[in-house]
């Protein structure tokens, strides 16, 4: 059960997997905190789905890519509020194949993708450990597990993401912090909208994209209480896309 006041920290919420992980969050009884990077009318159209709820919603817009501005958005707040359950949904994609791919796509992915984690996590976990408990969820994809082509800078975030969740599980695991991956598969998003639907769909064993809110199904089951043995795991939500 979650108790009164817990708070879910969704990283990234306000469009896609991140939105439906606050909502599905929220309706489990999680007040949300919620950042997000611009999209201001987005970010203030879950916040008023949450406060609808009944539940709090708190904005945070930085982007993730600056560790100054994460440590100013959130330093001070955690300081006094832990926040119970962090899910980390931020991620941009910049498609090209390698051979023609520029400083420019690489980076804003690997800063945006990867950074990020660094920059939110550390900022936010010293005062997990002093609590000693939470959980923390880090949205990864199938392109971290298997590598497509056209996107060696978004697999390399994205499985970056994998193994900084294994290692960090071993760090945190004794202090009830349990450190989990979820990784989606083709997923219908705006990140998805061009994708050719004809060449994907034969992969997939069940011939259809998944919804942002079937993933958001597995976070909340790990954010809550029920899988105090699940840790250190990365769990795909792909169709058998990835078997």
């Amino acid at each position: 059960m979650i108790g009164p006041g817990e708070i879910a920290l969704v990283v990234g919420g306000s469009r896609g997997i991140g939105r439906a992980t606050a909502l599905r969050l929220a309706e489990s009884g999680f007040d949300i905190w919620l950042t997000y990077h611009s999209n201001h009318e987005a970010a203030e159209e879950v916040r008023s789905l949450i406060t609808g709820m009944g539940r709090t919603c708190e904005l945070f817009s930085f982007d993730v890519g600056d560790y100054e501005a994460a440590q100013a958005a959130l330093g001070e707040r955690v300081q006094t509020t832990v926040p119970y359950a962090v899910v980390f949904s931020a991620g941009i994609a910049r498609d090209n194949l390698l051979v023609w791919m520029s400083r420019e796509e690489w980076e804003s992915v690997i800063n945006t993708n990867l950074n990020g984690f660094y920059n939110v996590i550390h900022t936010v976990l010293f005062s997990m450990l002093s609590k000693k408990r939470g959980r923390i969820v880090l949205i990864s994809s199938v392109s971290g597990q298997s590598g497509h082509a056209g996107q060696v800078n978004y697999s390399a975030s994205k499985a970056g993401l994998i193994g900084a969740a294994k290692a960090l599980a071993r760090e945190v695991g004794r202090k009830n912090i349990l450190v989990n991956v979820v990784s989606p598969g083709v997923i219908e998003t705006e990140m998805t909208a061009e994708v050719p639907r004809d060449k994907i769909l034969p992969l997939i064993p069940q011939q259809r994209f998944g919804t942002p809110e079937e993933v958001a199904s597995v976070v909340n089951y790990l954010c809550t209480d029920e899988p105090s043995y699940i840790h250190g795991q990365v769990i795909g939500v792909n169709g058998g896309l990835a078997i």
